[in-house]
């Protein structure tokens, strides 16, 4: 048993190691009923991102699996890997298979979207639905990256990102600056949260050696090949008559309601909830994202 940051107990969960071609992928399962929620992260953090959330799922009775992609969280992060969307995509299939469940909802937040977009198109028969939080996936109306991100998805200043990723000090610094835009319009409690809950999560991923820094890096480095290659993947996401579930932070700066609300044009079976929330709804609001989790598979 963990204790959870409001000092109750958080629910109890078998550990697995899951043997991917490099390597192996950290999962934690919660044991429950229904087709497990399988709960996929993005690019500065790691599955603990859902941790405020996973007790409302489960004391509702259902099972949830949270998975780090490799190079990030526990997961391992070997010398000379390479990371890429395709690899993310097959440790959730690793991860799947090796749990051998049956029907899944994927659950993917930030840079975690394309992952659970993608296996429910692929494999439609194994998805009961896909929820998406402040999420990405194609191109998009106003689509903003963050600063932070831009910045290391730019191709032609691969030498700057190697620089700040051998400083601790300047990368910090970066990352700092990027806090701080990701604060603008929460509330003042939500604000306190965010320092108190997520700040270790992302330091502690970058702070752990080896660090989830080279995997960050190739990760946003790949970003805008992702977004082209998923764009052209529209007319096949049109087609998917898998229900899509999008619960938003109203107050994301960057991945606005409104790319929200164009995937949701796009798709044939969607719902939109947006929240007083930021980037992170699953840590702002997480009982009103269980709610509406619970509420729609």
């Amino acid at each position: 048993m963990m204790t959870h940051s409001h000092g109750a107990a958080f629910p109890a969960f078998t550990e697995h190691r899951i043997q991917r071609d490099r390597g192996s992928v950290y999962v934690r399962d919660f044991p429950g009923d229904g087709p497990a929620f399988v709960a996929l992260h993005g690019f500065p953090d790691n599955s603990h991102i859902y941790d405020e959330l996973i007790p409302h799922l489960v004391s509702a009775g259902r099972r949830v699996v949270a998975v780090d992609f490799l190079g990030f969280g526990a997961s391992d992060k070997l010398a000379g890997a390479h990371y890429s969307f395709a690899q993310q995509l097959g440790d959730l299939e690793a991860v799947v298979e090796a749990l051998g469940l049956d029907k899944i909802i994927p659950v993917g937040h930030d840079a975690g979207g394309p992952a659970a977009v993608n296996f429910a198109l692929k494999h439609p028969d194994r998805t009961s639905a896909v929820t998406l939080m402040n999420a990405f996936y194609g191109d998009a109306p106003g689509l903003r990256v963050p600063e932070f991100i831009e910045l290391f998805s730019n191709k032609g200043l691969k030498a700057l990102h190697m620089h700040f990723l051998a400083s601790p000090q300047q990368f910090a610094w970066l990352l700092g600056f990027q806090r701080d835009q990701m604060q603008v319009g929460l509330t003042e409690v939500q604000k306190a949260r965010y320092t108190e809950f997520l700040g270790p999560i992302i330091d502690n991923n970058f702070r752990q050696r080896p660090s989830a820094g080279p995997a960050f890096a190739q990760m946003t480095y790949q970003l805008t090949d992702e977004v082209a290659a998923n764009t052209a993947r529209l007319m096949e996401f049109r087609r998917s008559s898998v229900p899509l579930l999008l619960i938003w932070g109203k107050a994301d700066p960057y991945l606005h309601v409104s790319v929200a609300e164009h995937m949701r044009s796009q798709a044939r079976n969607a719902v939109l909830h947006a929240l007083d929330a930021g980037h992170w709804p699953q840590i702002d609001a997480p009982a009103d994202v269980a709610r509406i989790m619970l509420a729609g598979h």
